[in-house]
């Protein structure tokens, strides 16, 4: 069968039946979760006039016209979390959502341009509650998806592993990041040594992810989940700094069947220190070519005051892919975006 046949071709929808139909009984179970833990479910738009800050997102614009001709730059969401935590400000909490996000020039095995994303906040709650939440979840996909199993060599009985970024950096490279930092030209000796070839205008980003994607993140979670916590302060995004370590955010990824499968935070509060951060990231954007609106409604509700929480976002279809046993994430979908 010709993978460039079109997905609605009846063989090739056949072929993808029996992921899609476990994909169904996953949704299911993981509503029940969530209803069980005292979630409600909410809907957001997913026109936003910031699709997010970070450099890396290749968003996809749009533009909003009202009836008396008023036009305005908009952008797809590629997550909901501004809109989300909006709805904390408001007293909706705790809350999830299941809905689709889109982030341009992504398709490959694991990445597809439009795909459902699982998002829920814990008022109250720290990352690691949050985290245990993701653990939780995969139980229940892998339970739901029965009597299809899980993408080998995952391991349904196998506890997961809690592995800091530094850990991780030492065991795979034989140096600490965290304290490398402030200076690119450091990292970029470690890397060296380790066997990672860098160029003189990396920065300190450049060689992190080069060394995370290349040593570290390969077969990661394959057999069991692993969540790497403890990001170097610079890369917190929407987190807050660990009180214990201001050198580290309180951010955390969740591997599982050799793919990142989560990422959560010990949600930052402060407004005015979102705001520094959303303004570094813009000039980095700008530095690179590219624009990008802020999303002063979101810092106007910062500012008003969101409760202390926790919160994290999940690849919905490569929850599937995972507990289905699907190598693809087309394999997983209803019908794929076409071309």
């Amino acid at each position: 069968m010709s993978e460039s046949a079109p997905s609605w071709r009846p063989d090739r929808f056949a072929a993808r039946l029996p992921y899609l139909q476990a994909r169904g009984r996953i949704l299911k179970a993981v509503r029940a979760w969530f209803e069980a833990e005292g979630f409600q479910e909410v809907e957001t738009p997913s026109l936003q006039v910031s699709a997010g800050m970070e450099a890396g997102l290749d968003v996809f614009e749009t533009e909003l016209r009202d009836w008396q001709g008023g036009k305005r730059a908009m952008t797809l969401h590629a997550s909901p979390e501004f809109a989300m935590k909006k709805l904390l400000v408001a007293g909706a909490g705790p809350i999830f959502q299941i809905g689709h996000v889109f982030r341009n020039g992504e398709r490959s095995r694991t990445h597809h341009p439009e795909f459902a994303m699982a998002e829920w906040y814990r008022p109250g709650a720290d990352w690691r509650r949050i985290a245990a939440d993701v653990l939780a979840l995969i139980r229940v996909a892998v339970h739901a998806a029965a009597p299809l199993g899980p993408l080998p060599p995952y391991r349904p009985d196998a506890a997961p592993e809690w592995v800091s970024v530094a850990q991780a950096f030492e065991a795979a490279l034989g140096f600490d990041p965290v304290p490398l930092q402030q200076d690119a030209a450091a990292i970029a000796a470690a890397a060296n040594g380790a066997g990672i070839a860098t160029a003189p205008e990396d920065g300190y980003d450049d060689v992190f992810f080069r060394c995370l994607l290349n040593r570290i993140e390969p077969g990661l979670g394959a057999a069991a989940p692993v969540v790497l916590h403890g990001y170097p302060a610079r890369m917190a995004a929407l987190a807050r700094l660990d009180p214990a370590d201001p050198r580290v955010a309180e951010r955390f990824e969740v591997f599982a069947g050799g793919f990142e499968l989560a990422n959560g935070f010990g949600e930052l509060i402060d407004a005015a220190e979102q705001r520094q951060r959303f303004e570094a990231d813009l000039a980095a954007i700008r530095a690179a070519g590219g624009d990008r609106a802020i999303d002063e409604d979101f810092l106007q509700a910062l500012d008003h005051g969101m409760p202390p929480a926790a919160g994290v976002a999940m690849g919905f279809d490569r929850l599937v892919m995972l507990a289905a046993g699907a190598d693809r994430i087309d394999d997983v979908l209803w019908l794929p975006v076409a071309g």
